[in-house]
């Protein structure tokens, strides 16, 4: 007698959380709709051409202004140049702490560009499971009423049955968008990284071929022979920073 009426109990429980995971799963694809706009919108506004930006950066630095290097990393809307416009605080102090804060700009500011990330990855992982909990519970209700009915009922448990499936096929809809844009957004927040270190680099090998320069150039300004060859030097590392900015 007791177990009767657990089972009953059960099976009462079954059918309202089966009809309530459709409305989680709902609930969830409206929560990943807005965190999937909002990370659009994120990353759209903060769209800039970067090679142009490193263009006009290795210009400035190879004048030696280095106000109008900062005038335009401040003018650009992208995540890179608040990055390298942080790192460019620590000019003075030469190239190594200029990496090192371009490394900590890096990681402060991934919180913002990854945002949302989690909640996507999660999302994708797991609303089939969730789905598939709500199809497993509308059949156990369903083969419960077959188990109370005559075989003349067998057509509204089989609808019984086809209505709870419904719930794995929803969250296999909700996931898929989910996995689509969380691999989509977590490709830009590298390429955020990858081009960040593009212009640190742009600005460390460009200190360090102005550092190179003034070490050979003797007290009355005049260039030695030693002075010449460097300026190879000079124009190899500015090659090797344009080829790294190709490259990222």
């Amino acid at each position: 007698m007791g177990s009767n009426v657990l089972m009953q109990k059960l099976v009462f429980v079954a059918q309202i959380a089966s009809q309530a995971v459709l409305y989680v799963l709902l609930a969830l694809s409206v929560l990943s709709i807005g965190v999937i706009i909002e990370r659009w919108w994120y990353f759209r506004r903060r769209r800039d051409n970067l090679d142009a930006l490193a263009d006009r950066l290795r210009k400035a630095f190879g004048r030696g202004d280095l106000a109008a290097a900062r005038q335009l990393l401040g003018n650009s809307p992208s995540v890179e140049a608040q990055i390298v416009h942080e790192a460019l605080d620590w000019y003075d102090d030469g190239p190594d702490a200029v990496e090192q804060i371009l490394a900590k700009a890096t990681r402060l500011r991934r919180k913002k560009f990854e945002g949302g990330l989690l909640f996507l990855g999660t999302l994708g992982n797991n609303a089939p499971f969730i789905g598939l909990f709500g199809t497993v519970l509308g059949i156990v209700t369903a083969f419960r009423e077959l188990g109370n009915n005559s075989m003349g009922a067998m057509g509204n448990v089989m609808s019984g049955i086809a209505e709870a499936l419904i719930a794995t096929a929803v969250g296999i809809l909700v996931a898929l968008p989910a996995v689509i844009f969380y691999n989509v957004y977590q490709k830009k927040g590298s390429d955020i990284e990858e081009q960040a270190a593009a212009l640190g680099n742009v600005v460390s090998a460009s200190m360090r071929a102005s550092r190179s320069v003034d070490k050979v150039r003797p007290a009355d300004g005049s260039v030695t022979a030693s002075a010449a060859s460097d300026r190879k030097t000079v124009e190899h590392v500015d090659h090797v920073a344009r080829t790294i900015e190709m490259e990222a």
